[in-house]
């Protein structure tokens, strides 16, 4: 048997619903369980990819664009804002990822 096929709207809203809860599911996790932590992560960027989903700007910026890791301000990632840019350091790998801060004009 075959199952029923589902649009392309339907299952990107399906994919937003599962990578919410991959992401609450890893802050829930990650003081007890860091490599869970970043399972979920991983998990959640290849449904995004799968469904050709962009992630939501609150999520792309709680894991490192180098080693993928869940980042916790305080515990393994550092935020500070410097010449008109945000940056984010990762205690896991030891990069940094650089955030242009916009004008409100």
């Amino acid at each position: 048997m075959t199952r029923p096929r589902v649009s392309k709207e339907k299952q990107k809203v399906i994919a937003h619903e599962q990578i919410d809860r991959l992401f609450k599911l890893a802050a829930a996790v990650f003081l007890k369980d860091k490599e869970r932590a970043n399972r979920y992560v991983a998990l959640a960027r290849k449904i995004a990819m799968k469904v050709k989903l962009r992630l939501p700007r609150h999520y792309k910026r709680r894991y490192c664009k180098h080693c993928y890791a869940y980042l916790q301000p305080g515990v393994n990632s550092r935020i500070r804002t410097r010449g008109g840019k945000v940056i984010i350091s990762c205690f896991e790998c030891k990069k940094f990822m650089r955030i242009p801060l916009r004008s409100k004009s």
